[in-house]
Order: C-alpha cells, then structure tokens, then sequence
C-alpha cells in the first residue's frame, strides 16, 4: 500500500473576525463557521479570546472545552505577547519576561495548544527582536519541553526570510538541539501585488520573499499565518503567489496547519469579513485537495 501524502491541514485564527468578536459574534459562532467550511485548526489571541486573562474562571474553561468537543476543533496556535516595556522608562528584565512566558506555556498546554506564537517586542521598523531574547528563550525551553508547547515568533513583512535575523533564529535552534522554538511564517512576506481599497500607507514589501526562501526554514515551522488581503469572486488570493508557496511545502512534506488570517480592507464589516474567510478556505481546499 502506498504511503499517504503529506499537505497542510486547514485551520484559522480568531483574528480573522476581529473587532467584532463580542459585538457581532462570539467564539461559539467562529466555531459553527470552521465546522462548516471544514477548517479544523484554530489560532486564537489570548488576551482578546480568554475572559479574564491569564487567569480564566473555572466557568469560562468549561464553555471552552465543551464548545472544542462539540464543534471537533483542534487548538493549534496560542497566540500571545512578550511585553518587554511594561515599565516606562525600561527594558523589562530576563526574569520578568520569563514569568510571562512560563504562565502562558502552562494555560496554553491546559487549554490543548501545542505551539505559540510568541510575539517578542522588537527594536527597530524590521521587527529586530530585543536584544535580551536568546536568553529569555533558552530559559523558557525546560518548560516548553516539559508542558510540550512550541514557541515560535511569527515571520511577518518587511521581514524577509532570508535576513539576518532569520539565521540568527536558525543557528540558536540548533546550537541548543531543540524542537521547542520555531517559526510561524505569515504569507504576507510573499505579497508581490498592491491591495486594492486599502485605507493605510502601503503595506507590501518592496523586496517580497521569494517561495523557494522558506524550503531551508520548513523543518522549524510547526503553523503559518495563511495571510489573505483580497479574495475574488472567482477564490483567487489576488496579492500573494499561494499555489507556488503551497506546491513547494506539499513537495517537501510539510503538513502543518495553514491558518487564515484576514488583512484586509473593510474589516468591521462582518458580512465581508465571513465572505472572505469562506472564499479563503475554499481556495486553500481546491489546492490542497481537501
């Protein structure tokens, strides 16, 4: 019998429906729509998802695990923050960013997650992490191993994959030989078209990622952020070469979860917002076969 092929799985994240989430809709109802559009995978943002957070009431963590059994939903990515200028005037210390980490390795293991977006604060307009991080996460790398939660900054433009700062990542996972921090890589470092009706100064690179770039990062990616600004009528991804990026990770065996994450225009309409979602997956189903 033949091996089956590995591809991506489909998922997506709760940032797609933001900022009506708790005015138009709650979690509940992204759950009916994932069930629907058959995208198991979810991505949430911690603070804007969890009530109370980081410390959820008994109440609220027994609505999360009996809407995840009911709707079959798979907590992929939990995504948080690194607050490294909480106190004006300074850094926050080694030990103060490590607190912050452990408590949410711990919530984000009880909740079922199994990776985090680890969102660093950075110094400069390229998203450079501070200065600080390599300690920060090789401290942190006992307690992901032990509660098994990926840690892992999103790649995100103008950051390219082939800068610096990407091999900096690169050669600190494998001089500490872990399988406990990677990346996430939003597709938006691959935008090579305008965004049409966007209402803000221009967001795409002016040096796009090509797709071949990620082949060399596959092995440290664990989810990606399956960026869209504009989908047509005909459930095409308008600005972002996805079919060339998609083939290339089915050919090298990668399957992860592609999570949605919607970026574009008219964002608090929800009728556009679930329009575009729904059209998004479908896209990523006709690739991928499923």
């Amino acid at each position: 019998m033949s091996e089956t092929k590995k591809v991506p799985k489909r998922g997506l994240s709760t940032y797609c429906f933001y900022p009506m989430m708790d005015v138009n809709m709650d979690l509940e109802d992204i759950f009916v729509h994932m069930q629907d559009m058959g995208a198991v995978g979810l991505e949430i943002l911690a603070d804007g998802i969890i009530e109370n957070y980081p410390y959820p009431s008994n109440k609220w963590l027994d609505k999360w695990f009996s809407l995840i059994d009911r709707y079959g939903i798979v907590p992929v990515e939990y995504g948080h923050w690194v607050e490294s200028r909480l106190v004006p005037g300074r850094e926050a210390t080694v030990e103060e960013c490590l607190e912050q980490l452990i408590r949410d390795i711990k919530l984000a293991n009880y909740l079922g997650f199994t990776c985090m977006r680890t969102k660093l604060s950075v110094c400069d307009e390229i998203l450079t992490p501070v200065s600080n991080w390599r300690e920060v996460i090789k401290r942190a790398l006992p307690y992901a191993e032990k509660y098994n939660v990926v840690m892992q900054p999103e790649i995100h433009n103008p950051t390219k994959l082939t800068d610096p700062m990407i091999m900096d990542y690169v050669e600190f996972i494998e001089k500490e030989k872990t399988k406990y921090f990677g990346f996430n890589v939003d597709f938006g470092v691959f935008q090579d078209k305008e965004v049409e009706g966007m209402n803000r100064p221009r967001f795409m690179p002016l040096d796009p990622s090509k797709p071949e770039d990620i082949i060399p990062l596959l092995p440290y990616i664990h989810c990606c952020h399956a960026k869209y600004y504009n989908m047509s009528e005909d459930f095409e991804e308008t600005t972002i070469p996805y079919r060339k990026v998609i083939d290339i990770m089915i050919g090298h065996g990668w399957d992860g979860y592609l999570l949605s994450e919607y970026e574009g225009p008219k964002k608090t309409d929800i009728n556009h917002c679930i329009t575009q979602v729904r059209r998004h997956q479908l896209f990523m189903k006709n690739i991928l076969g499923k």
